[in-house]
Protein backbone atom coordinates (compact mmCIF):
# COMPACT_ATOMS: atom_id res chain seq x y z
CA UNK A 1 0.00 0.00 0.00
CA UNK A 2 1.44 3.46 -0.85
CA UNK A 3 2.02 6.04 1.96
CA UNK A 4 -0.23 9.03 2.31
CA UNK A 5 1.48 12.43 2.49
CA UNK A 6 -0.08 14.91 5.12
CA UNK A 7 -1.91 17.10 2.34
CA UNK A 8 -3.68 13.52 1.03
CA UNK A 9 -4.73 12.61 4.04
CA UNK A 10 -5.88 16.44 5.08
CA UNK A 11 -7.67 16.71 1.31
CA UNK A 12 -9.57 13.29 2.22
CA UNK A 13 -11.17 14.79 6.21
CA UNK A 14 -11.84 17.47 4.08
CA UNK A 15 -14.28 15.51 2.07
CA UNK A 16 -15.90 13.57 4.77
CA UNK A 17 -18.96 14.13 6.96
CA UNK A 18 -18.99 15.20 10.40
CA UNK A 19 -20.56 11.64 10.60
CA UNK A 20 -17.98 10.04 8.69
CA UNK A 21 -15.79 11.82 10.93
CA UNK A 22 -16.91 10.81 14.48
CA UNK A 23 -16.98 7.01 12.90
CA UNK A 24 -12.88 7.68 11.68
CA UNK A 25 -12.58 9.14 15.33
CA UNK A 26 -14.01 6.20 17.14
CA UNK A 27 -12.04 3.51 14.82
CA UNK A 28 -8.71 5.29 15.30
CA UNK A 29 -9.20 5.08 19.30
CA UNK A 30 -10.19 1.02 18.94
CA UNK A 31 -7.26 0.30 16.48
CA UNK A 32 -4.58 2.17 18.77
CA UNK A 33 -6.06 2.36 22.42
CA UNK A 34 -6.09 6.18 22.90
CA UNK A 35 -9.13 8.71 23.27
CA UNK A 36 -9.43 12.09 21.07
CA UNK A 37 -10.35 13.77 24.60
CA UNK A 38 -9.45 16.98 25.13
CA UNK A 39 -7.12 17.55 28.30
CA UNK A 40 -8.29 19.14 30.88
CA UNK A 41 -5.29 21.25 33.37
CA UNK A 42 -4.96 21.41 36.75
CA UNK A 43 -6.54 19.81 39.33
CA UNK A 44 -9.95 20.05 38.50
CA UNK A 45 -10.24 16.29 36.14
CA UNK A 46 -9.52 14.27 39.18
CA UNK A 47 -12.71 15.99 41.21
CA UNK A 48 -14.43 15.52 38.01
CA UNK A 49 -13.66 11.65 38.14
CA UNK A 50 -14.69 11.31 41.70
CA UNK A 51 -18.00 13.18 41.00
CA UNK A 52 -18.91 11.05 37.91
CA UNK A 53 -17.82 7.90 39.42
CA UNK A 54 -20.05 8.49 42.76
CA UNK A 55 -22.83 10.00 40.50
CA UNK A 56 -25.51 7.82 37.57
CA UNK A 57 -23.75 5.11 35.52
CA UNK A 58 -26.28 6.28 32.53
CA UNK A 59 -27.59 9.92 31.77
CA UNK A 60 -29.88 11.99 29.68
CA UNK A 61 -28.61 15.42 27.60
CA UNK A 62 -32.01 17.86 27.51
CA UNK A 63 -32.25 21.13 25.69
CA UNK A 64 -34.00 23.58 27.72
CA UNK A 65 -33.51 26.60 25.55
CA UNK A 66 -31.82 27.37 22.22
CA UNK A 67 -31.00 31.04 22.55
CA UNK A 68 -29.98 33.19 19.98
CA UNK A 69 -28.21 31.09 17.40
CA UNK A 70 -30.96 27.92 16.96
CA UNK A 71 -29.65 27.32 13.55
CA UNK A 72 -25.88 26.30 15.17
CA UNK A 73 -28.16 24.59 17.88
CA UNK A 74 -29.41 22.73 15.30
CA UNK A 75 -26.16 21.51 13.39
CA UNK A 76 -25.21 20.38 16.71
CA UNK A 77 -28.23 18.38 17.67
CA UNK A 78 -27.80 16.99 13.92
CA UNK A 79 -24.10 15.77 14.66
CA UNK A 80 -24.72 14.45 18.13
CA UNK A 81 -27.60 12.68 17.16
CA UNK A 82 -27.12 11.72 13.47
CA UNK A 83 -30.59 12.88 12.36
CA UNK A 84 -31.08 14.61 9.26
CA UNK A 85 -31.23 17.89 9.16
CA UNK A 86 -35.38 18.72 9.17
CA UNK A 87 -35.63 15.88 11.98
CA UNK A 88 -32.82 17.92 14.19
CA UNK A 89 -34.93 20.91 13.35
CA UNK A 90 -38.25 19.16 14.50
CA UNK A 91 -36.60 18.09 17.89
CA UNK A 92 -34.86 21.91 18.58
CA UNK A 93 -38.71 23.13 17.67
CA UNK A 94 -40.34 21.27 20.72
CA UNK A 95 -38.26 22.36 23.75
CA UNK A 96 -37.22 20.96 26.09
CA UNK A 97 -36.17 18.12 24.21
CA UNK A 98 -34.27 14.68 24.94
CA UNK A 99 -30.77 14.93 22.86
CA UNK A 100 -29.39 11.53 23.76
CA UNK A 101 -30.47 8.89 26.68
CA UNK A 102 -29.11 6.12 28.63
CA UNK A 103 -25.30 7.76 27.60
CA UNK A 104 -21.99 7.71 30.06
CA UNK A 105 -21.76 11.05 32.14
CA UNK A 106 -18.72 11.72 31.09
CA UNK A 107 -19.98 11.60 27.01
CA UNK A 108 -23.15 13.63 28.05
CA UNK A 109 -20.77 16.17 29.25
CA UNK A 110 -18.91 16.73 25.87
CA UNK A 111 -22.64 17.04 24.00
CA UNK A 112 -23.40 19.73 26.21
CA UNK A 113 -20.15 21.58 25.89
CA UNK A 114 -20.82 20.66 21.96
CA UNK A 115 -24.40 22.44 22.50
CA UNK A 116 -23.72 25.43 25.04
CA UNK A 117 -20.98 25.97 22.81
CA UNK A 118 -23.48 26.52 19.60
CA UNK A 119 -25.61 28.88 22.65
CA UNK A 120 -28.28 26.47 23.81
CA UNK A 121 -28.95 25.93 27.53
CA UNK A 122 -28.52 22.56 28.38
CA UNK A 123 -28.98 19.95 31.35
CA UNK A 124 -27.63 16.53 32.18
CA UNK A 125 -30.20 14.59 34.36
Amino acid sequence: MAKLTKEEIVAALKEMTVLELNDLVKAVEEEFGVTAAVAVAGPAAPAEEEEVAKGPTEVSVIVTSVGASKVQVIKAVQAITGLGLMDAKKLVDVLPATIKEKISPVEAEEHKKTLVAAGAEVEVK
